[in-house]
């Protein structure tokens, strides 16, 4: 039950969501959380010693706005925790199949993603982590931000007839990943600034994971 948005927030740091109790691993997605979050902050203050360039206040309203982006997909991805498949996921999943907006959609997810959802959630949930993490410490914002966006239209037109769904929630979200992706919101106090300036292992010189970091970040 939600209550207001301090309160809830405080919840969320604490781990007493019911989300977070609910997973039988609260603590460590507490600590996980944490992680990521000192992380953002010490990867941002390191740009904005460092480099000039990165202290003005576009970079700092564009990191602020990836993190918090980052800080809602971890919240969404609790809810998902699989092992086993969670009733909320295999519920809202079905809902796609009456409330798409083409019923081919639909029977995509009727024939297909339920019968597999034992396998689609732990990617679904490996996804939404590996986009938080991406977004909370600025690395590889742009390719994520992308699986981001593929993820919310495949939201937006499955639950496009849902009468608790407003469909224009999904497509501002679309619209924010696409900020990131045009504006290259690692770049903003983020993890791909810092790596652009100081390149290290093995993301230093032409190897291979250099080069495809270089083209898709």
């Amino acid at each position: 039950m939600k209550t207001n948005p301090f309160y809830d927030s405080w919840l969320f740091l604490m781990g007493q969501t019911e989300d977070h109790m609910g997973s039988g691993v609260g603590p460590l997605l507490v600590i996980l959380f944490l992680v990521l979050a000192v992380g953002s902050i010490a990867i941002a203050y390191m740009n904005w010693r460092d480099d000039p360039n990165q202290r003005t206040p576009a970079h700092l309203a564009t990191w602020f706005m990836r993190a918090m982006i980052g800080c809602m997909w971890f919240q969404g991805s609790i809810w998902k925790l699989p092992l086993p498949v969670p009733g909320g996921f295999k519920g809202w999943t079905t809902e796609m199949v009456q409330n798409a907006a083409f019923p081919i959609h639909g029977a995509l997810v009727e024939a297909v993603y339920l019968p597999l959802l034992h396998i689609i959630d732990p990617i679904v949930y490996l996804t939404e982590l590996s986009m938080a993490t991406a977004l909370l410490l600025g690395f590889m914002v742009r390719p994520l931000s992308v699986v981001g966006m593929l993820f919310v239209v495949h939201l937006w037109l499955g639950l496009y007839k849902h009468p608790a769904e407003w469909p224009w929630l999904y497509i501002f979200l679309i619209f924010v990943l696409g900020f990131f992706v045009i504006n290259n919101a690692g770049r903003s106090l983020g993890a791909d600034a810092w790596l652009a300036r100081r390149p290290w292992g093995p993301f230093k010189g032409d190897g291979l994971i250099a080069r495809i970091y270089r083209r898709v970040g």
